[in-house]
């Protein structure tokens, strides 16, 4: 599904979190949003999300205007830096209500559908049996991103948002989830912006680019064309940083 963002705007009090935003991403496309803490990332996730509202401008998810669209109900899915886990819940038991099952039991899917649908899931993302009965400060980082992922994909949904989810790995880790993630994109197809500051992660995952600065999107490429051809001064900076 394409995302389209027209002349977004946001503020928090006196601060520009977005000023006058505009990026299309393609459908299928990885899409990698680079810049320093208080770029506006983080804001432009939960705007298509539907966290937050924009005080102007447009979101459009395929052909569909999203402005007035409930979150919950735009088919895309978001992944925090801190996983957002429930800690009082297991991994995962078809049964009950546990942190993969909870969606497919909101929806009132019965049990066997449930295992059906999930031992795919859980077999993708590399999650053992062992695992499941688990709550969340009994897993490694590397688990929690997987089980978060887990959830996530439980959906089916068109778009996934990626807030810096591997940022608190440690580099072994890092480098597997980060193959881990663009693989799992590759064979889902669904359309995936994925947010860091880090220029390494985007260089290796990214299909384009978009570099952020107060609030808005100086320049989208290649990292060839970001490396080759950057806009201005900060972009070239940020750029070679890697």
């Amino acid at each position: 599904m394409e995302v389209r963002l027209v002349r977004l705007t946001k503020h928090f009090g006196q601060v520009v979190a977005l000023d006058n935003l505009s990026l299309d991403v393609h459908s299928g496309e990885f899409m990698v949003i680079v810049g320093t803490s208080g770029s506006g990332k983080t804001t432009l996730l939960r705007i298509i999300a539907g966290l937050e509202s924009q005080d102007s401008g447009h979101v459009y998810l395929g052909d569909t205007w999203a402005n007035s669209v409930p979150v919950g109900k735009r088919n895309v899915q978001m992944i925090f830096q801190n996983y957002a886990l429930w800690p009082h819940m297991q991994v995962y038991d078809a049964k009950k209500f546990t942190n993969i099952s909870f969606p497919l039991k909101v929806r009132e899917w019965a049990t066997d559908r449930i295992v059906t649908w999930v031992r795919g899931i859980v077999d993708r993302v590399g999650l053992e049996d062992q695992l499941f009965t688990r709550k969340p400060d009994q897993l490694s980082a590397g688990q929690r991103q997987r089980v978060a992922l887990a959830r996530a994909m439980t959906t089916s949904p068109q778009v996934f948002l990626m807030d810096e989810p591997i940022t608190n790995l440690d580099p072994p880790s890092r480098m597997r989830v980060r193959e881990e993630i663009k693989r799992l994109h590759n064979e889902l197809g669904a359309t995936t912006l994925y947010v860091t500051h880090n220029m390494a992660d985007a260089f290796e995952m990214g299909d384009r680019i978009a570099m952020m600065h107060d609030g808005k999107v100086l320049q989208v490429g290649t990292r060839k064309e970001l490396q080759d051809s950057p806009v201005n001064d900060y972009v070239r900076e940020f750029v070679h940083s890697y």
